[in-house]
């Protein structure tokens, strides 16, 4: 069986998830056969493996770093929101159905020898596991039948190093008051004390680490940096909602509905030099962009309510009518289309008009679409004519079919790897595109021919664009992100705690 390290935080957002791709990373340049493991993860960003089961983006994330395919043993139980009380629960990258809270709280019982299972037989094939907690450990009222923090520590046997968030302050108090709140099973197995996301002169912190040992009883085993790094985040915590960033040569501007889901669609549109990727939320932010995203949705009929309540889907519509440039994925798509039935309550139930800037009507069924693609653009016309032929890769995630009408052509065509079958997606009027493929935008040559198109609508030669390998780029950043841990970690006393004390070079 595997080595088992775990990851637990004083709170959402401490930085588990980054962390433990950066140890995955660490373990598998040094030799070691290394995958990651959260048992239950709740967040709207998911994927789709090779044999067209879900799981959650964080850990596809943590498996790359770790130089290999995600696979969902690596996260048995995905929570996907649809509303503030109920999500849709997915076990072994199946939909078993929509819970409330204390439904599931029931529930979960049921799901504990799931969890011990799939991580038994994943530890059987590798060295090392990186196992990530969720929330914290210290949620008293949810320690009952946990099997996500310390119940997965014991099940797994797992030593666990504390990630404490100094950037949001009260960092002592995070750490020691958790260590505090553990019972006495529990505190043992808390060996070693993680500050995170620091910025400064590290010394300053010398005689406050020293009184936090003192007090836990535990080494702190690092003090890791504010890492200004692109890698995919977990949720809608996601610190790229809140950047404040000025139009580039080429600018995009993605609506951040409150349901939204698999932004991560639009990472590889973030970091080319002279591209602006904005993330909206009102009228007056939307300016006026060269392109507006559409990004996919956990409740669609609920989102283009919202857009319309907030005045966003009129300046949506304002700038269609001037020949701006829309693309919508998978619930943005839906929302682009004339009508949206939902005959079984799949979400909010009844009928609504949809945004009518592609003749298309949408019914939600009762089975989820879980597959992956490979395929090619077909040739389109409007400002997007240029990424016709382009060949993508990608994923499908969502319960509702679309039925195009005359006036509509469909976007692309390509291969269900799962099932084997043919098929078209998407559909497109004039200048508005949608697709149900996530991670469309993946491939280096559908990023260029994308921004190509609408560089040339501008007037903009590419050469003022650079060019970029999102695939080439996501290595150089979980290298760097292995860097800087190993300058700040204690990894010699991170091995020992792993029980490998015997690594001269860490």
């Amino acid at each position: 069986m595997a080595r088992t390290i775990m990851i637990q935080g004083t709170m959402s957002n401490a930085g588990k998830s980054l962390l433990a791709a950066g140890l995955c990373r660490i373990f598998h340049q040094d030799g070691y056969r290394v995958a990651p493991f959260k048992s239950q993860n709740m967040a709207l960003n998911s994927f789709i493996t090779e044999e067209g089961l879900e799981m959650g983006r964080a850990q596809v994330m943590q498996a790359e770093a770790a130089g290999i395919q995600p696979e969902v043993r690596m996260n048995p139980i995905l929570l996907k929101p649809t509303n503030d009380t109920g999500s849709q629960v997915i076990v072994n990258g199946e939909v078993r159905g929509t819970m409330s809270a204390r439904d599931y709280f029931k529930y979960k019982k049921t799901l504990r020898p799931v969890v011990q299972e799939t991580f038994d037989s994943l530890a059987a094939d590798y060295d090392i596991i990186v196992i990530e907690g969720a929330g914290s450990p210290a949620e008293i009222n949810l320690k009952s039948d946990d099997f996500v923090n310390m119940g997965m520590a014991k099940m797994a046997d797992a030593p666990v190093l504390l990630v404490g968030d100094i950037d949001r302050g009260g960092v002592f108090a995070q750490l020691y008051g958790t260590v505090m709140l553990l019972d006495e099973t529990e505190r043992p197995l808390v060996k070693g004390l993680i500050i995170n996301k620091f910025r400064g002169d590290k010394t300053l912190l010398d005689s406050g680490l020293e009184t936090l040992e003192e007090l836990c009883k535990v080494p702190v085993v690092g003090v890791a940096p504010y890492l200004n790094i692109s890698v995919e985040d977990e949720d809608s915590l996601s610190e790229r909602f809140d950047r404040s960033q000025e139009a580039g040569l080429i600018d995009l501007a993605v609506v951040r509905v409150p349901r939204i889901s698999n932004f991560t669609d639009f990472n590889p549109l973030e970091n080319i030099p002279g591209v602006s990727l904005r993330y909206v939320k009102r009228p007056a932010e939307l300016k006026d962009p060269d392109m507006i995203l559409l990004p996919g949705s956990k409740n669609t009929m609920g989102d283009l309510r919202w857009l319309r309540e907030s005045g966003m889907e009129a300046a949506i519509l304002k700038q269609a009518a001037k020949g701006k440039v829309i693309f919508g994925i998978c619930g943005g798509y839906q929302m682009l289309g004339d009508t949206l039935h939902d005959p079984f309550g799949v979400e909010d139930g009844g009928s609504m008009k949809g945004m009518g800037l592609i003749p298309m009507d949408t019914e939600f069924t009762q089975n989820k679409t879980r597959t992956r693609a490979e395929g090619r653009f077909q040739t389109l016309s409007g400002d997007l004519g240029g990424m016709s032929g382009a060949a993508f890769s990608g994923y499908e995630i969502h319960m509702g079919e679309s039925r195009l009408k005359d006036g509509a052509y469909p976007v692309t065509y390509m291969d269900d790897t799962v099932s084997g079958e043919a098929k078209e997606d998407g559909g497109y009027c004039k200048n508005v595109y949608g697709t149900y493929v996530h991670g469309i935008f993946d491939r280096e040559t559908v990023t260029n021919a994308l921004l190509r198109s609408l560089a040339e609508k501008k007037g903009i030669s590419m050469d003022q664009l650079a060019e970029m390998d999102y695939a080439a780029f996501k290595e150089t950043q979980y290298d760097i992100l292995a860097d800087e841990l190993r300058k700040n970690l204690d990894m010699k006393k991170i091995y020992e705690i792993l029980g490998l004390g015997g690594r001269q070079d860490a």
